[in-house]
């Protein structure tokens, strides 16, 4: 049942992202992903079931975990003026893997 719940969850986001691309306030679509629907549920599991110090230190991780999503926005904003749209998705892809797997390896020799 818990599976299904956010499998809903997901479903509907997808359907308002959808849904709002299509109105005149389409750059909305683009703030729904930011929704912290999966960091409530990381926070609630990890707060429960570890305790507050390691509820903390994932906080304090997911503030750096912005870095890979800002690199991802910038890299295909200058990448669509240049590629078409499924290449820019897909290098932009790669630059968003490649600045998170930085971070992990970052954060783990801290």
């Amino acid at each position: 049942m818990n599976l299904l719940i956010k499998a809903l969850i997901g479903a509907l986001m997808v359907l308002l992202i959808g849904l709002l691309s299509r109105t005149r306030n389409y750059y909305i679509a683009g703030l729904l992903p930011l929704f912290p629907t999966f960091a409530l549920m990381a926070h609630y599991i990890v707060g429960s079931e570890r305790g507050t110090a390691d509820l903390r230190a994932t906080i304090a991780f997911g503030m750096w975990a912005v870095v890979p999503y800002l690199a991802y926005l910038a890299s295909l904003y200058w990448l669509v003026a240049r590629l078409r749209l499924l290449p820019a998705l897909g290098t932009a892809l790669l630059v968003w893997c490649l600045v998170a797997g930085f971070l992990v390896v970052a954060w783990n020799r801290r």
